[in-house]
């Protein structure tokens, strides 16, 4: 079963350009929630993230990740494709 991902985003935002990118390079789809273009969307991100207010805000499977380096940081020790499961 694929894992749900979720992207909190804003155009322009070299750290949520990393996140995706590195979503992207291991064939993960996600769904990606412009902050700046769905205005609701922000009040929604921080409520979810615990008062975070920083994008990216990431979670898989409805848990919250944290942001651009949370996500490498789990890339780096290998558990991210744990999380991800079979997805990865």
């Amino acid at each position: 079963m694929m894992a749900l991902v979720e992207v909190y985003a804003r155009p322009m935002c070299g750290f949520c350009h990393q996140a995706k990118k590195l979503l992207d390079s291991k064939g993960i789809a996600y769904t990606e929630y412009d902050i700046w273009a769905e205005g609701q969307r922000k009040a929604e991100m921080v409520q979810r993230a615990n008062g975070r207010t920083t994008v990216p805000q990431i979670f898989i499977n409805d848990n919250h990740i944290g942001g651009c380096d949370d996500l490498m940081a789990l890339e780096r020790t290998g558990k991210l494709d744990q999380l991800l499961g079979d997805a990865a």
